[in-house]
């Protein structure tokens, strides 16, 4: 029997320890089985599992696909209920096993280096620099764009919303990564069309 009991549960540790876990704060979206959408947040990540925050826990067992920023998307089952959320096995094959691990070492490095976004996108002042700063709760609030590349913008308010929260620049989302002295550094949800990005700021 102790045999029996090796063979089985060995192969399963093998496999948890040859995922590592990489903590993130990611953005997205996920649906059930009865198709509606819900936001999330993801805390944290391996290729072969997720861990989020979301507004409704599904069942055990009950499959999600999920469309996460800087990742895209996943598949899986839930396999079990976490305080706020639940986490998921990821359905891949080994090349999207692959990918993922390379999308997770970048974000990783990215947040060890303080990175709030990618720096291969050149700053810049944009064309008009007032807009509207809209919040998880639906207040506006208007505010001042003082530079911005294809992945993010700092801006100019006297709101504080936290650290990780989303938000809308005008019809951009977005969430926050940093607190500046007189504003916010924020990184959009997704790199930005070059020849739209200023129509969508407004």
């Amino acid at each position: 029997m102790s045999a029996i009991l090796q063979k089985s549960v060995l192969p399963r540790i093998t496999e948890r320890r040859r995922h590592q876990r990489v903590k993130v704060n990611l953005l997205g979206r996920f649906m059930l089985e009865n198709k509606q959408e819900y936001p999330c947040q993801v805390i944290n990540m391996s290729p072969g599992g997720v861990a989020m925050i979301t507004p409704i826990r599904g069942e055990i067992g009950e499959r999600v696909i999920a469309y996460i920023d800087h990742i895209g998307r996943i598949e899986g089952k839930i396999v079990r209920k976490i305080e706020g959320g639940f986490a998921i096995t990821v359905d891949a094959t080994m090349r999207k096993r692959d990918k993922l691990a390379s999308q997770l070492t970048w974000l990783a490095n990215r947040h060890i280096l303080d990175l709030p976004e990618d720096r291969r996108h050149e700053r810049r002042q944009p064309k008009n620099p007032i807009t509207k700063l809209i919040l998880e709760d639906g207040s506006e609030h208007i505010c001042r764009v003082l530079d911005l590349s294809l992945s993010g913008a700092a801006v100019k308010t006297k709101v504080r919303p936290r650290v990780g929260q989303a938000i809308h620049v005008g019809k951009i989302r977005a969430r926050v990564v940093r607190h500046l002295d007189d504003g916010l550094a924020i990184e959009f949800a997704a790199i930005q069309q070059r020849d739209k990005i200023d129509e969508n700021l407004r």
